[in-house]
């Protein structure tokens, strides 16, 4: 598992497969890249190179809380960066939740790397909307208002990511609070300013410009409901919609792991749309 350093963070990642077309595969929320693991590497047995990753501020990889532009631009950034250390030409990007949004974002700000999208749990509505923000941002901003950075390094996420990353503290106990609280602040405005459905984050109008090869797999939960996948199908011009044997349940968020048992049916699914729309 190497760490490469793009930009300025050490990043922690992992390729599958030794040929064949890219798939650069990203997880939801700020979950570690091993949410992606057994999934890729079933796609890479078809005959595909498959790159996971921690994103900065996530799992392994360095804590860095600034740079220019949204949380999610950075990771877009890094990302394409990444993929040019190994490959130079264009690729697929895909993943769940926010590793879908993360692939629109890639696609937003370097279309000429973007071979085609894999967008699976695509998130949208007031429920994700209500939910999000305090997960990725506000309770992080809450604890530096109240006990400053060692407050922030104490919550949750940041014990689990500083145990994998101990190089990560120092830097972090270095940051004035204020700088922290500034930056989290912008990121947090940033996604709060967008759309809310169908995809958070992406507007309507930009999914309606969308001229590459697109496949749709529609989420089962209130942060991820079908009707938000089913709306982004029709809203992108010739996507391909697949469709597993799930129905919605009614509850706030289930694991991506807990997909398991349709893996195949993904990587293979998987396979033949990006064997169907590869570079000749």
């Amino acid at each position: 598992m190497p760490y490469t350093n793009i930009r300025g963070a050490n990043l922690l990642h992992e390729v599958y497969g030794d040929h064949g077309p890219w798939l650069s595969l990203n997880s939801g929320g700020r979950h570690r890249y091993l949410e992606m693991a057994e999934l890729g590497k079933q796609v890479a047995a078809k005959g595909f190179r498959v790159l996971v990753h921690d994103r900065r501020n996530t799992g392994a990889s360095d804590i860095v809380i600034g740079g220019e532009g949204t949380e999610e631009d950075i990771w877009a950034d890094d990302l394409v960066a990444l993929l040019r250390h190994y490959h130079q030409g264009p690729a697929f990007f895909g993943g769940s939740s926010a590793g879908a949004r993360l692939s629109m974002t890639v696609k937003r700000r370097h279309p000429e790397v973007v071979q085609g999208l894999l967008l699976m749990r695509i998130t949208g509505g007031q429920f994700a909307a209500g939910r999000l923000p305090n997960t990725y941002y506000g309770q992080f901003i809450k604890a530096a208002l109240e006990g400053g950075m060692a407050a922030v390094c104490q919550t949750a996420p940041y014990v689990e990511r500083l145990a994998l990353n101990p190089s990560s503290r120092e830097r972090l106990m270095a940051m004035d609070p204020k700088e922290y609280i500034s930056v989290m602040n912008r990121w947090l405005d940033a996604f709060t300013s967008g759309p809310i459905e169908p995809v958070m984050g992406i507007p309507e109008d930009e999914l309606r410009t969308y001229k590459l090869p697109v496949l749709v797999v529609p989420g089962n939960d209130k942060t991820h409901a079908s009707f938000n996948g089913l709306a982004a199908h029709r809203l992108i011009e010739g996507s391909e919609l697949f469709n597993l044997p799930i129905q919605d349940q009614d509850v706030d968020l289930i694991p991506f792991p807990d997909w398991k048992e349709h893996f195949p049916a993904l990587a293979n699914k998987f396979a033949e749309f990006m064997t169907r729309h590869a570079p000749a």
